[in-house]
C-alpha cells in the first residue's frame, strides 16, 4: 500500500511551542507511515523535520541548488533542489495561478514559492498531499505559506492549520 504524504510546513515565526507540536505530529505520523514533504525553512519546516528519524520518510524541496537554511541539496538523499525534479517548470508556472501578485516577486522568491507546489502536489505534481499541517497567524491565509494554502483549497486537500486555536486543540488531544 503506498504511503501517505502530507505537507508539514509553516512561517519561519511560527512559536516555540507550536514548532514543538509540529515535531511531534512528525513523529506520530511517521510511526503511521506517513511522509513528510517541506521545504527546510527555519521555523515550522525544520521543527516537522526534526520529528522525522528515517530519512526516507520525508522529502524536503529546496529552492536551488545553494545551501539553503543549513541543507545542501543532494548532501542528504531527502535534501532535493525541486528544480532537478520532473515537475520544475510547472511548479514555477504555478506561482502566477497561485500568488496573488506574482510580479512583485523576485526571481529568487518566484523558486521559494514554487516549491511549495512540490509540497502540496508532490515532485510531479501529480500526486497531492493527503493534507496539509501548518501554522500561520491566527490561521490566515498569508505568506509564503499561503502560496501552499491556496493550492491546497484549488485540490480540496485538507489544512490543518495551528494557527486556528480550535485545530490546535483537536491536534492536542489526538497526540495524548
Amino acid at each position: 500500500m503506498p504511503r501517505s504524504k502530507y505537507a508539514g510546513i509553516g512561517a519561519r515565526a511560527t512559536p516555540r511551542d507550536i514548532q514543538d507540536v509540529m515535531t511531534a505530529v512528525a513523529q506520530k505520523l511517521e510511526a503511521d507511515d506517513w511522509l513528510l514533504r517541506s521545504g527546510g525553512a527555519a521555523g515550522a519546516d525544520q521543527a516537522f523535520e526534526r520529528g522525522v528519524t528515517n530519512p526516507d520518510a520525508m522529502q524536503i524541496f529546496l529552492p536551488n541548488e545553494r545551501p539553503f537554511q543549513g541543507h545542501i541539496p543532494g548532501q542528504k538523499p531527502h535534501w532535493i533542489n525541486y528544480q532537478s525534479m520532473p515537475g520544475a517548470s510547472q511548479a514555477f508556472a504555478s506561482v502566477n495561478q497561485f500568488h496573488p501578485a506574482p510580479e512583485r516577486l523576485s526571481e529568487y522568491a518566484r523558486h521559494l514559492m514554487a516549491r511549495n507546489a512540490m509540497q502540496a502536489l508532490g515532485p510531479n505534481l501529480n500526486d497531492p498531499a493527503k493534507m496539509i499541517v501548518a501554522w500561520t497567524p491566527e490561521g490566515k491565509i498569508t505568506g509564503g505559506t499561503g502560496q501552499a494554502l491556496r493550492m491546497a483549497q484549488s485540490y480540496g486537500i485538507p489544512v490543518r492549520n495551528l494557527g486556528d486555536n480550535q485545530t490546535l486543540q483537536n491536534i492536542l488531544r489526538w497526540l495524548d
